[in-house]
């Protein structure tokens, strides 16, 4: 059922990508696995985060199985398009169901998507990464596939209103080498290399963007130590 409804799912996305006349620069797809388990670690800036890492494996043809908050399931129109696409659903006061559920899919062969930063960061940069996919890599034994996305932000985030106007808003994907954890590596360690790897790759994209804010009023998607208005780390925490 899942494999029916997805790509039915992915072209709706892809036909509305089109109506949105999004600019896309994707690279790295080649290192996405095209057969066996793997994790997916992206950075999290927006909500539709999930479709646009999704995207970086497409190239491979695999589905993702992306790892959300229970609330995402609750929801009337998401609620069944997620079921149906066997995404997982997360409840925080009791993560060791979503992670057996994730660690069987990763040993079936299947990428399980998660972001580490567990929600999304208003700073626009890495917030601290759980170790959940560094340990769910290592008893699994499959490889960690980093993944940063930069633009998405400006779609629809925290604390700003959706804009689904034809802006022709660039998407930068980057996905970098694999990483393969040490069964006797610790989890923090690995998620360390993790975390370190996404930088290296958000700065990639961000170098990359072909687009500047246009004034003031425009740079709130702008990380501040970037010259723009959005909220520092510690003013984000505090939010």
């Amino acid at each position: 059922m899942a494999d029916l409804l997805y790509p039915p799912v992915i072209g709706a996305a892809r036909t509305w990508f089109k109506a949105l006349d999004l600019r896309f620069d994707i690279q790295g797809t080649e290192h996405v696995p095209k057969h066996g388990g793997a994790v997916l670690v992206s950075n999290h800036i927006s909500y539709l985060d999930f479709i646009f890492s999704g995207l970086a494996a497409r190239p491979a043809k695999r589905l993702v199985r992306f790892m959300a908050k229970e609330s995402v399931f609750r929801h009337k129109v998401s609620g069944p398009l997620m079921r149906a696409m066997k995404h997982i659903p997360v409840d925080r006061s009791r993560g060791e169901n979503a992670y057996a559920h994730a660690l069987k899919a990763l040993r079936s062969g299947e990428i399980i998507g998660v972001f580490p930063e567990a929600t999304i960061s208003r700073s626009f940069t890495l917030k601290d990464f759980k170790s959940g996919a560094a340990r769910l890599a290592q008893e699994a034994r499959v490889p960690l596939v980093p993944v940063a996305l930069w633009g998405t932000q400006r779609l629809w985030t925290k604390g700003h209103k959706r804009d689904f106007g034809r802006n022709h808003v660039p998407i930068g994907i980057r996905v970098g080498e694999p990483l393969h954890p040490g069964a006797d590596e610790s989890a923090v360690t690995v998620t360390e290399r993790l975390r370190e790897r996404v930088q290296e790759l958000l700065e990639a994209a961000q170098r990359a963007y072909p687009v500047s804010p246009k004034g003031p009023a425009d740079s709130w998607w702008m990380p501040a130590h970037l010259g723009g208005t959005a909220p520092t780390p510690a003013q984000a925490q505090a939010l």
